[in-house]
C-alpha cells in the first residue's frame, strides 16, 4: 500500500516536493502553513558577491530592478536545491556549501577575498546568524530582506479530515517554524493527539525540537539538511 504524506511547505516548494514524491509512487496531501510574499528591498551600494540560504529568496527578486546586476555576481548558496534554483534564474558563478548555514559561512570565508561586502538575500525570519558567523571569519556582509513568510492560522479542510480519519502515514517537516505552526493548527483543530502520533520526518534536529518537546515519539531526522536525505528516511520506515 502506498504511503500518504502531509507536506506543510509553502505552496511552490510543496508542489516541487510533491512532484518528486509522486514520481516514487507516494501519495501527497499539501497543506501549506506558510505563505510567501516578496519585500521591496533596497540593496544599497554595489557588492562583491551574493549569499543565499533559501531558493525562496531567488524567486523573491524575480522582478527586482537590480536583478541583472546581481546575476552577474558570484553567488554562494547553502545547498543543492538552492544552487539549482540559482542557475535556473541565471546566476552563472554558483558555489554551493552542500550543507547548512555554518558550512556556507566556512565556504565563503575560504573563497571570498574581495574588499566589497557580500549581499545576503534573506527572509524576514531567519533561524541562524549568517552575518555573525561571517563576522567571526572577518568577512563583511550586508543583509537585504527580500521576502517574508506569513503563517497560516488553520489547516485546510482536507488536512483536518485526513488527520481526523487516520488517513495519513506521516508528515514531512522542512523548517522549525512550520513544525511549530503544525502543532498550533493541530491544537486549534483539536487534533493534537493524532497529529503527534504520526511519524515525523524532519530536515534537521532543530526542526524536530518543537515536535519532541510537544510529545511526538516517532521522529526521524535526515542525515543531512537536504531533501534527498529526508526522502531517504522514507525507505527506512
Amino acid at each position: 500500500m502506498s504511503l500518504r504524506l502531509l507536506i506543510t511547505r509553502p505552496q511552490s516548494d510543496g508542489e516541487r516536493t510533491a512532484a518528486r514524491l509522486r514520481a516514487r509512487g507516494i501519495e501527497v496531501l499539501l497543506a501549506p502553513l506558510l505563505r510567501l510574499e516578496s519585500v521591496a528591498a533596497d540593496f544599497g551600494p554595489p557588492c562583491g558577491a551574493v549569499a543565499i540560504t533559501s531558493a525562496n529568496a531567488i524567486e523573491a527578486i524575480a522582478e527586482h530592478p537590480r536583478r541583472a546586476e546581481l546575476l552577474a555576481l558570484p553567488v554562494f548558496v547553502v545547498g543543492r536545491r538552492t544552487a539549482e534554483a540559482a542557475r535556473a534564474a541565471g546566476f552563472v558563478a554558483v558555489a554551493s556549501a552542500n550543507g547548512n548555514q555554518h558550512d556556507l559561512a566556512r565556504l565563503i570565508a575560504a573563497r571570498y577575498s574581495a574588499d566589497a561586502p557580500l549581499l545576503y538575500l534573506a527572509g524576514e525570519d531567519r533561524a541562524g546568524d549568517l552575518a555573525g558567523d561571517l563576522k567571526a571569519e572577518g568577512v563583511r556582509m550586508r543583509t537585504a530582506v527580500v521576502y517574508r513568510a506569513l503563517r497560516v492560522e488553520a489547516f485546510p479542510p482536507e488536512a483536518v479530515e485526513a488527520l481526523a480519519t487516520g488517513r495519513l502515514d506521516g508528515v514531512l517537516h522542512f523548517s522549525r517554524r512550520s513544525a511549530e505552526i503544525y502543532l498550533d493548527c493541530a491544537e486549534k483543530a483539536r487534533l493534537i493527539r493524532p497529529a503527534l502520533g504520526l511519524p515525523h520526518y524532519c530536515l534537521s534536529r532543530q526542526v524536530a525540537e518543537p515536535l519532541a518537546a510537544a510529545g511526538a515519539l516517532r521522529i526521524s531526522v535526515a542525515a543531512r539538511p537536504e531533501e534527498a536525505a529526508l526522502f531517504g528516511l522514507l525507505s527506512q520506515s
